[in-house]
């Protein structure tokens, strides 16, 4: 016989989709189908189905953008039809895009109970729970009418990156999406299934080899000799003999030095993306409900979940799904991990915030689930993860991590997949990215070889994780991936699957690979540099709840300690918990839809709102006077740190005169001039009567630049933008004056429709100089920068992060250092060149780029730019269109302790306080920063503090407390005791480099 291969391998594809999967399906009958439309918001069942239902047809096009339709399906089941091998399977329009971005329904009895999800990958329901109680077929389907904003092309990826206005209620329409194609009840034929799945598992495994190896030569063959069987008489009577012949081929066992998948059910839902909040709780429910189906059904199945919040929606929406399952959880088959109360965006949130979604998320999978500890955090998506996060996990309990984004980079491929990353601490945790390059697989003889071919560790270790089960939208594992996981358990020419929790595989990889290669500092993505700056409303949110809700926590201990007012410790969480969920991933970086970011703002000015209420009624119990309020734990005008107190005397006012076609401004500490265009030309320090700005160089120009990135728009910045710049230097007015507040320029500016009111201030006694632009952006496809040319020559810029800060290249020697061209930042980046630096803080920007600039006359210097807005059209088309504030400062620094103060200023202003109160905490050193103060989450009145060493050597100080104090104790993020001793007056702390510690202080 000479067989042809290529011949071969069509012949099986086509029998495998025409013949094979057709027959799946043993007999099916059609069955009644009545529907209900509910536009708007979802309505709960019992209402839902409380309404008239008329009769609907194949061919009934259905399903306004975000509208819901209820199908109600009925019929007999035949008699003779086991039912355990009858479906109901639904036809509602499902296209054929990625399953999670479109059409998708939840399955009821008739009673209201939930039964299971349906998709496009998996449009069956069980006959046996929606029966009733005469025997007949009687399932309601709740279907989402989802519009397809994202096409998603062949491979998974998207095709199209065209503005859609379907992001937005308002703006969708409402032409029906759908067409309705019937539904039928089948009879499932399980040998038929089983011969499906082991041809399409030799298939797909054969397609991965070698052409021309004697292994791929025996599957074809085998392959070729099965399909000869089926071609020889009807599928009941050779069924068996096709199986046992492809067996034959088949069946040959792993090499015991091939690789190992540890294979783990998942589904990586976006708590909101391409949809809103409100229909991720949807896609919840939904995906559990099949995953419990496939644990009912499937004793090999396991399922690892991240995210507390999605469970607490679960917990709220369908308490049934969520009473189902905590007994898997005690098996140790529903796995939570992570610990996290959302899959957060790590580069933007604070310090703080990370630490509550650790709190939070931990607090939950504790109290409603039964685990105490998450020992494996779980981020597969989030845009790159900053230098502090190893130390925040490694304090939440977590000893390992997974991730996937980094493999998405786009000029260095990451050198490992199983390594220690280690923290700007030093805190180092065990680190995999999957090698399969997804945390979506289908465990497709793809993805199978991919994973071994592309794993980068293999001289130390034999073994990847590869997460499986639909995901970004939802849905989850299917029963046709675990039928793929156990026939590649022990296969020659595929990696050996064996579908086990991800804690199994971390302890294998332990025990074979003790040690790995090690990764310090920041997990950079060199992809979706833009979100930095895309959505600048949820910028500005972060930035404002996070001061927000210090303060508020701050003062509402004091008035509690100081004066025993009660302490809102449920109002504080739960304002807590709102701000986490807006750190989504996909939320606060930008990447969301209208109707996301629309909520999103609605539930920031909430969240400040709360928070102020908190403040207002705490600063009330401290009693009444003229004191002012200091939140910072920096000395601001002689009122001590986290302190209310009478303020110093006014400093000497500022000068304000003309000079030239400009102005010149002057304090004790600047010499500020400005030209007639408005820009700062010259900042002198009179300390050291050094020059900020570079020579002939400006400070606080705009630049405008073409943003049109090859692809994901509001994700990407690509590199070549730069090429084209347009300065906003033109004047339609200016005015200068002296006023309270110091003196002033204003400049008014415009381009196109865009209007821009530029301010450049001086206040007295300040060491920095205050910028502000208040911008009317009409730009689309645009870029936005304020650039500053500082007389500073670096090789590195400091960049503050989570407890500390991390040095950036400011060259760009190596393609690594090129492609840190947009990087983040918090309150505050440096740039120092000796003992002469220059700090850049600012209340709400992340994106930030610094570069040296050479070839000059006058010697090497350096631009600081931040990246102040952007137009991306997808996938909301008005982003940020409307009126953006911005405020940021400019001062020597000749230290890092310089550049904290200076973001801790501009972030906490003082504020009209109340009767004088002293400090419940502080230290001596100001590189021992006292971030967080705070009573205790159990309710007992203790006072707990974090604080963090913020200098880049070991700092020892002294605590210093303004109530009695009887124990100091160190403790985890929970603010459960560690096994160390405890303080001892007089309250020494002693931390290496950005070190942060959580004590717990109990009142005397």
């Amino acid at each position: 016989m000479h067989l042809d291969a290529g011949e071969t391998r069509g012949r099986a594809v086509r029998a495998l989709e025409e013949r094979v999967g057709p027959a799946r399906t043993a007999a099916a009958v059609p069955l009644e189908v009545t529907a209900r439309d509910l536009p708007g918001e979802p309505h709960p069942f019992a209402s839902a189905v409380d309404g008239p239902f008329t009769a609907v047809a194949p061919g009934d096009r259905w399903g306004s953008p975000w509208s819901t339709r209820w199908f109600r399906i009925r019929g007999s089941v035949p008699e003779g039809w086991p039912i355990d091998e009858t479906e109901v399977v639904a036809e509602l329009g499902f296209r054929a895009e990625q399953t999670g971005f479109q059409l998708e329904g939840l399955a009821y009895t008739a009673d209201g109970r939930r039964v299971k999800g349906v998709h496009p990958a998996s449009r069956w329901i069980p006959a046996e729970p929606v029966l009733d109680e005469h025997g007949r077929i009687d399932v309601l389907i709740e279907a989402a009418a989802n519009p397809v904003v994202l096409h998603i092309g062949a491979g998974g990826m998207p095709v199209s990156f065209r503005p859609t206005p379907a992001g937005d209620p308002a703006t969708a329409g409402d032409d029906p999406q759908y067409r309705f194609e019937g539904a039928a009840l089948v009879r499932r034929d399980p040998a038929v299934a089983a011969l499906f799945a082991d041809l399409e598992v030799a298939i797909q495994l054969e397609a991965q080899l070698t052409a021309g190896s004697t292994r791929s030569w025996a599957l074809l063959t085998g392959i070729e000799r099965c399909l000869d069987v089926l071609d020889a008489g009807p599928f009941a009577e050779v069924i068996g003999r096709a199986r046992a012949v492809l067996a034959t081929a088949v069946d040959a066992p792993a090499s015991r030095q091939g690789h190992r998948i540890s294979a783990i059910g998942h589904s990586h839902i976006d708590s909101a993306w391409l949809w809103p909040f409100r229909e991720t709780r949807r896609k919840v429910a939904r995906t559990i409900a099949n995953v419990l189906h496939l644990l009912d059904t499937d004793p090999q199945f396991r399922f690892t979940m991240s995210s507390a919040q999605q469970l607490a929606w679960l917990q709220e929406d369908a308490p049934d799904l969520f009473a189902r399952i905590r007994p898997y959880v005690e098996q140790g088959r529903f796995l939570p991990v992570g610990g996290m109360w959302v899959e957060s965006d790590t580069n933007m949130p604070s310090g703080e915030s990370l630490v509550r979604q650790f709190v939070e998320g931990g607090e939950f999978f504790a109290t409603e689930l039964g685990v105490a500890d998450t020992e494996i955090g779980w981020l597969p998506d989030s845009f790159g993860y900053p230098g502090g996060l190893p130390q925040i996990l490694r304090q939440a309990g977590a000893r390992r991590f997974v991730t996937q984004k980094i493999s998405w980079n786009r000029t260095n491929r990451f050198p490992h997949h199983t390594f220690r990353w280690e923290g700007i601490d030093g805190s180092v945790v065990l680190t995999h990215f999957p090698s399969a390059d997804t945390y979506n697989s289908d465990l497709s003889g793809h993805d199978l070889a991919w994973a071994e071919a592309n794993f980068a560790d293999k001289a130390g270790s034999n073994r990847s994780l590869v997460p499986f089960g639909y995901g970004d939208g939802g849905g989850g594992p299917t029963r046709e991936m675990m039928e793929r996981a156990r026939r590649t358990a022990d296969v020659e020419g595929s990696p050996r699957v064996v579908v086990e929790p991800p804690a199994a595989f971390f302890a294998a990889v332990e025990a074979e690979f003790p040690e790995p290669p090690v990764w310090s500092g920041e997990l950079y993505l060199e992809f979706h540099r833009g979100v930095l700056t895309s959505q600048a409303a949820m910028k500005e949110g972060n930035r404002a709840a996070e001061a927000a809700l210090h303060d508020a926590e701050l003062w509402a201990a004091t008035a509690a300690v100081q004066r025993g007012a009660p302490y809102p410790q449920d109002e504080l969480r739960a304002l807590w918990r709102r701000l986490l969920l807006l750190q989504f991933h996909d939320v606060l970086p930008g990447s969301s839809i209208a109707w996301v970011h629309d909520e999103a703002r609605v539930a920031f000015r909430e969240i400040l709102a709360g928070a102020e209420a908190v403040t207002t009624a705490a600063l009330a119990a401290l009693g009444e006077g003229s004191a002012l309020a200091n939140a910072s734990p920096f000395l601001q005008r002689a009122v001590p740190p986290m302190s209310i107190a009478e303020p110093g005397p006014a400093a000497s006012a500022v000068e304000l005169a003309e000079e030239g076609a400009g102005w010149r401004m002057e304090n004790e500490h600047l010499i500020v001039r400005i030209g007639a265009d408005g820009l700062v030309r010259s900042l002198v320090d009179t300390v050291t009567g050094r020059d900020l700005v570079a020579p002939g160089g400006r400070i606080g120009l705009l630049q405008l630049h073409p943003d049109h990135p090859v692809r994901w728009d509001a994700w990407d910045l690509d590199g070549y933008y730069r090429a084209t710049v347009q300065e906003l230097d033109g004047v339609d007015g200016v005015e200068a004056a002296t006023d309270g507040d110091g003196a002033a320029v204003r400049i008014r500016r415009s381009v196109g429709d865009t209007r821009i009111l530029q301010t450049v201030r001086l206040r007295p006694g300040a060491k920095v100089l205050d910028l502000e632009a208040e911008v009317d952006w009409q730009e689309r496809e645009r870029i936005l920068k304020a650039s500053h040319d500082l007389d500073v020559a670096a090789g590195t810029w400091e960049a503050e992060t989570q407890f500390g800060h991390i040095a950036r290249p400011t060259h760009v020697n190596t393609s690594w250092d090129a492609a840190k061209f947009e990087a983040c930042a918090h309150r505050w980046i440096r740039i120092a060149e000796g003992d002469f630096g220059v700090a850049v803080a600012n209340r709400r920007t992340y994106g930030h780029e610094v570069r040296r600039v050479t070839g000059a006359e006058t010697g090497p210097w350096t631009v600081a730019r931040l990246s102040l807005l952007r137009a991306p059209r997808f996938p909301d088309p008005e982003t940020d269109r409307g009126t953006h504030r911005f405020a940021w400062s400019v001062g020597p620094a000749p230290t890092v302790a310089d550049a904290v103060e200076q973001g801790w200023r501009l972030a906490h202003p003082l504020r009209p306080g109340a009767a004088p109160v002293e400090a419940l905490v502080g230290t001596d050193r100001p590189d021992l920063v006292v971030d967080t103060v705070k009573l205790a989450l159990d309710g007992s009145g203790d006072v707990v503090v974090r604080l963090h060493n913020a200098a880049e050597g070991r700092r020892r100080g002294r605590l210093r407390f303004g109530f009695p104090v009887a124990s100091v104790r160190r403790t985890d993020l929970r603010e459960r005791a560690l096994p160390v001793p405890a303080l001892e007056e007089p309250w020494p702390i002693e931390l290496p480099p950005f070190r942060f510690v959580t004590l717990r202080i109990a009142r005397g």
